[in-house]
């Protein structure tokens, strides 16, 4: 049993260092995001197989809200800026 375990183990790293093993991009000024990415790939890993179909369409639901966020927060910052009407008011 544990013997199969340590296979089992195995056969995962292997797969790790196979969809990992090209070097990280160089560090920018934005946050490190593999982390988190590598957190949802053991996420998904380790669920039943018939949910692996469900959370991978969640998470891309999850990403394409998130990039909807980004493209409307992008046009707000490239729309010009509007200068406030201003109404002369004639003093008696």
């Amino acid at each position: 049993m544990e013997q199969e375990q340590r296979l089992g183990n195995e056969d995962w790293i292997r797969d790790w260092e196979r969809d990992f093993q090209d070097p990280p991009p160089p560090r920018g000024s934005g946050p490190d995001l593999a982390p988190l990415f590598a957190i949802a790939e053991a996420l998904r890993r380790g669920l039943p197989g018939e949910l692996q179909a469900q959370f991978t369409s969640l998470l891309r639901e999850v990403l394409l809200t998130l990039r909807a966020l980004i493209d409307w927060y992008l046009e707000r910052l490239d729309r010009s800026q509007r200068k406030p009407e201003v109404e002369d008011i004639p003093i008696d």
